[in-house]
């Protein structure tokens, strides 16, 4: 009796663990591919501050930003302002999710060492191995919540 128990139990438990919403989600080949592109472009570009490096990433790039241009120059435009205005600027992306053509990105964005930063949602779409379009929410992390759960 025991032993049937806790092999019903093994079994819920392994039934559990299996199911989509605890498992790990299983990239295709592309999607890894649009993941690693989207993450070097963002350490190169927003992180080293290189538009050169990053550069080669972006295709079209339409900015869905209001205060952004579109294309690789008004990238280049985003970079040398926070190279002039925020030296030592630097974002963590904290959790990463891919969707085919799309990589979603949940990032600490600190633009002044010693301040609190931004809690920032950034989309990109990909095409053939290019950055395409993008869009992001940015807020502002506060001094105090109203709730225990912390931004990231």
């Amino acid at each position: 009796m025991i032993r049937r128990a806790l092999i019903l139990v093994t079994m819920a438990i392994a039934g559990a663990l299996s199911t989509p919403a605890l498992a790990e989600r299983v990239y295709s080949a592309e999607e890894e591919r649009n993941k690693a592109i989207v993450l070097d472009f963002y350490e190169q570009g927003l992180n080293r501050k290189d538009f050169a490096a990053a550069s080669k990433y972006l295709g079209t790039y339409i900015q869905h930003n209001p205060s952004a241009e579109d294309g690789p120059e008004g990238f280049r435009k985003f970079i040398e302002f926070l190279k002039t205005k925020f030296p030592q600027s630097h974002s963590e992306i904290t959790k990463v999710l891919v969707d085919g053509d799309f990589v979603i990105l949940r990032v600490h964005a600190v633009r002044e060492p010693g301040t609190r930063g931004n809690a920032i949602v950034d989309i990109f779409r990909l095409k053939d191995g290019k950055i395409e379009e993008h869009w992001d929410s940015v807020q502002p992390i506060p001094e105090q919540s109203a709730n225990s759960n912390g931004m990231f």
